[in-house]
């Protein structure tokens, strides 16, 4: 796997986040233990690196890149929906764009996905159709890890990820920033998330939250 022109742009002059909740990510995966990892997002070389040291498979899925694909698809819906066309609905669309974009191996189940900060930048329709896809692959044990606003009136983040240690984060400013920011309360993503629970949440200086998700799915 090689780190994107992106990601190795980010990785330059990046400050370093210690989490207090990375860790019940691993925490309960030994170093034999083979892993599967969704990781939304271009993919700094650190992360690889910590990835590296595992018997993991990452996947790879940059919606960051796709999110004008998504925001169009979501457009172009609503004016069918507001057209009244029987043969096409919001949540069609952007289901058969997510199934396309994402391209998830029938038979994989993810032990962790890395949302990283996508949910601010996604519809309530958008990630209802994300759930939909991500629900066959996810098991009872699955946990993810991302960031929201606690405050939606905090000045906008924009920021760019990687996975140092099992505890710290490798955080710079995202360029350029993703398109159609739109953060979400912790009580909406408690409804929009239809997958997972909100199991633990830490409020960061700049008002940005840092969630622990446990998956919903028996």
């Amino acid at each position: 796997m090689r780190a994107t022109a992106e990601a190795q742009n980010a990785a330059e002059n990046a400050s370093v986040h210690v989490s207090k909740l990375l860790p019940g990510l691993f925490n309960a995966i030994g170093e034999d233990q083979r892993v599967n990892v969704l990781h939304i997002g271009a993919t700094p070389q650190d992360t690889l690196d910590f990835f590296g040291r595992y018997r993991c498979k990452l996947h790879i899925r940059d919606l960051f890149a796709d999110l004008p694909i998504l925001q169009e698809a979501e457009t172009k819906s609503e004016d069918s929906d507001a057209g009244n066309d029987p043969e096409l609905s919001t949540a069609d669309i952007l289901d058969a764009n997510f199934s396309e974009l994402l391209q998830l191996p029938d038979d994989t189940q993810f032990d962790i996905c890395l949302f990283w900060d996508i949910f601010n930048f996604l519809s309530p329709g958008a990630m209802a159709a994300l759930m939909r896809q991500l629900r066959p692959h996810l098991h009872a044990k699955s946990t993810a890890h991302a960031f929201a606003m606690h405050n939606l009136r905090s000045p906008r983040a924009n920021h760019f990820y990687g996975v140092q240690e099992y505890n710290a984060l490798r955080v710079k400013e995202r360029i350029p920033a993703a398109p159609g920011y739109m953060p979400h309360s912790q009580q909406a993503l408690k409804r929009y998330l239809t997958c997972f629970r909100i199991d633990r949440t830490v409020l960061l200086p700049d008002s940005r939250l840092e969630l622990l998700l446990r998956s919903k799915c028996y």
